[in-house]
């Protein structure tokens, strides 16, 4: 069998390209892209019969692309971190979807159900539906939990425990009170589905609980420096965000 993969984060579709060959070594990755364009262009000439398509790329939508898939009957496999939206309607047409961060123990149900051909394709009328319902801006619910993958283990965090973020490269700190975990999601993915009442953006890397800031301590050359609650460490705040612990 003959599959894609498509998806803007290259760490991530490289990732994605080593595991399904450790799963799966006799599917062949015909093509690995990072954009809607491509997706679809690669669809249209390769004509493979699986696709692992992220939803929001440049160019166009994986749903998009997954329009042109469906003249060819290629099988989709969506890779998203979006679930409030998108992800239920899929499931009700029974097309299966990998949330990011993707786990082991998930990959692996999935290759078993593409493998028995368990799948269902998705109709076109409830592509464009899914498609119309992603343009049609909405309040999207905050976050409230949190999955990371912590060997074989996926840890659950609730939001409310998380004393602060911090942007790893395209990757993501997660430090509460005991401990510090990695997220496979990059920091400006987490922030759009944070409550912002809740969590301030204090650096072009870093987002705070609030409920989390004891003091802000202000420098001599204006700098500021945040104490929280439950870490020992200083959190520093850039000039774009000093004005958020002004004095009122």
């Amino acid at each position: 069998m003959k599959a894609i993969i498509a998806d803007d984060e290259k760490h991530l579709a490289e990732d994605l390209r080593y595991r399904l060959a450790c799963l799966w070594p006799e599917l062949q990755i015909e093509a690995v892209v990072y954009d809607g364009v491509a997706a679809e262009q690669a669809l249209l000439e390769i004509k493979p019969d699986l696709a692992f398509l992220d939803i929001r790329m440049p160019g166009k939508s994986g749903l998009d692309a997954a329009l042109s898939a469906a003249l060819s009957n290629c099988r989709v496999v969506f890779v998203t971190a979006f679930e409030d939206h998108a992800v239920q309607a899929f499931e009700l047409a029974a097309v299966d979807y990998l949330l990011k961060p993707v786990s082991d123990e998930r990959l692996v149900k999935c290759v078993d159900r593409l493998k028995q051909h368990n799948i269902i394709d998705v109709p076109d009328d409830l592509l464009i539906r899914i498609q119309q319902m992603l343009l049609t801006p909405t309040r999207q619910k905050p976050l409230n939990w949190l999955r990371a993958q912590v060997g074989q283990i996926v840890r659950m965090v609730a939001v409310d425990d998380v004393c602060y973020f911090q942007s790893a490269d395209k990757y993501t700190a997660v430090l509460t009170r005991e401990t510090e975990l990695l997220l496979r999601t990059p920091l400006k993915e987490i922030i759009s589905q944070l409550d912002p009442e809740k969590f301030w953006q204090v650096h072009r890397g870093t987002v705070v609980n609030v409920s989390q800031i004891i003091s802000a301590h202000h420098d001599l050359l204006g700098r500021v420096s945040l104490t929280l609650r439950n870490r020992s460490e200083k959190i520093s705040v850039s000039r774009s965000y000093t004005h958020l612990f002004r004095q009122m």
